[in-house]
């Protein structure tokens, strides 16, 4: 098995991974055009025949932050040490942009924690659910585990208004809120 960055004609088999698990709320559906739009966030698991066997996706927030997501193997290739394979690639990609955090959610904590992650709040990564879980029909409902690896940012960049950083630490009481010093 070997990891390598995805191509877009790989866009079509990335698809048929993450819907063989989107169906049962284990990931997230994807449309195929968002696939393609995102294609080069993703790296892909071939077996020695280069078939794609699994994938996983770095969606950059910034330098304080990214997140591992849409992260799989295909039902028959599991516990061959794909999973650790793609999460290290995943890791080297954030290395190499220089990344300090990197989240996920997930519901195989156990995995995620034998690869470095801890446990988190959701509330320390604002980014990740401004910009995605308030849209989410599962948002009040959510039984997946934030978690984290590497240092908590300690700002969000939030999507209104643009460019407007947001202090994480620290609470005001005048204003009530976290982050508004």
């Amino acid at each position: 098995m070997r990891t390598r960055k995805a191509i877009l004609p790989d866009a079509e088999q990335i698809h048929d991974l993450i819907a063989g698990y989107s169906g049962d709320g284990t990931l997230l559906p994807r449309t195929l055009a968002e696939i393609c739009e995102n294609v080069r966030d993703f790296v892909v698991l071939e077996n020695d025949d280069g078939r794609i066997i699994g994938c996983g996706a770095l969606h950059l927030y910034g330098t304080h932050l990214a997140e591992i997501r849409s992260i799989t193997v295909a039902p028959w290739a599991q516990g061959r040490g794909g999973g650790g394979r793609l999460v290290k690639a995943l890791m080297a990609e954030a290395r190499r942009h220089r990344v300090d955090c990197i989240c996920l959610f997930t519901r195989k904590p156990d995995f995620f924690a034998a690869q470095g992650f801890s446990v988190a709040q959701r509330e320390d990564i604002p980014d990740k659910i401004y910009k995605d879980c308030h849209a989410c029909p599962r948002y009040h409902c959510c039984d997946e585990v934030a978690m984290v690896r590497g240092d908590l940012p300690k700002f969000a960049i939030l999507p209104e208004p643009a460019n407007w950083l947001v202090k994480l630490q620290g609470w005001s009481e005048d204003a009530g809120t976290r982050g508004s010093n």
